[in-house]
């Protein structure tokens, strides 16, 4: 079991935290000690709650999220950051993760998503959305923040280099399986060791990976 991990969310959508907090309030191992409702407030919330893992919005009023990130990540290294976003602010993520956030979701992420974001950064692992698009995952790669910018690559055999590029195309497991006449279920095999060998917790990583050890190209995956 995870031990109690603590959480403090902030969003100036009162709807929105309340339903993160109703969600949370029934995981025994996160534990919701506070909400903020904009960055001011998510600031001195954290400086008296001294939270494990921030979970918040890119876009509040006054500080945002990304001039708050800066702040906490400068007063205290160790904390662990998650951006809130919309699907089109793709720049913006980029500037939450080079300003120190250990991750992204989506707004319209689901519980589970949502849940293992919060437990890999607790961790210390980065955490990209589930819906990463090939642009973004192209500008991630390219940014200061670059999470593979270090990493040892990877040895793959042909087989899973081909199937690394036909996730990069975004081919589900039955449409990899149809075009190199294997079955779903290997291919599924194939996808979990080469999420292993990179360390990816799914197949956005997969995909910036790929981009950054050279296995496909921006130009291919954008069009």
């Amino acid at each position: 079991m995870n031990p109690d991990v603590t959480l403090l969310i902030a969003d100036d959508h009162e709807i929105f935290r309340d339903g993160i907090a109703l969600m949370i309030s029934r995981q025994s191992d996160i534990k919701l000690v506070g909400q903020a409702e904009n960055g001011q407030q998510l600031i001195q919330m954290a400086h008296e709650l001294k939270p494990d893992v921030i979970m918040t919005d890119i876009k509040m009023p006054g500080i945002d999220g990304i001039e708050a990130t800066k702040i906490l990540k400068k007063e205290y290294p160790d904390v662990k950051i998650i951006a809130l976003s919309m699907f089109d602010e793709e720049n913006l993520i980029i500037e939450m993760l080079e300003a120190g956030a250990k991750g992204y979701l989506l707004k319209n992420a689901d519980k589970q998503e949502i849940l293992d974001a919060v437990f890999n950064v607790y961790k210390g692992d980065n955490y990209y959305c589930r819906h990463t698009s090939a642009r973004l995952a192209a500008l991630i790669v390219k940014s200061r923040f670059n999470p593979y910018k270090t990493a040892e690559p990877a040895t793959f055999s042909g087989r899973e280099t081909e199937i690394i590029r036909l996730i990069c195309f975004q081919n589900t497991a039955q449409e990899i399986a149809d075009k190199i006449f294997l079955s779903k279920r290997t291919i599924e095999g194939y996808r979990t060791k080469i999420l292993e060998k990179i360390g990816a917790k799914n197949i956005a990583g997969v995909v910036m990976y790929a981009l950054k050890q050279g296995i496909v190209n921006e130009e291919e995956i954008t069009v």
